[in-house]
């Protein structure tokens, strides 16, 4: 992988792969893909269900955010972070 190549969450990466300066490598099997390319790589994004895998949440209806519902949760689990000591 290049300097900025992106790999995206739930993709496989062949170790023989090579992710160019900036493009995005996502799916499996995986597609890789230029960072213009914006309906190429949701094309694929859509189905690994990042929302779902990431935050057992299901992806809303058009025209509504899962943006409430996603930092409510980062932020509970942050939280439970609130009394580390640092070593």
């Amino acid at each position: 992988m290049r300097i900025n190549g992106i790999v995206h969450l739930r993709t496989v990466l062949p170790a023989d792969s090579m992710v160019p300066i900036g493009w995005v490598a996502v799916g499996d099997p995986v597609r890789i893909l230029p960072p213009e390319d914006h309906d190429g790589i949701w094309a694929v994004q859509k189905k690994l269900d990042f929302p779902g895998y990431v935050f057992g949440l299901d992806r809303p209806a058009d025209g509504e955010s899962l943006m409430l519902a996603i930092s409510e949760r980062f932020g509970r689990g942050l939280g439970r972070h609130s009394n580390d000591q640092q070593i």
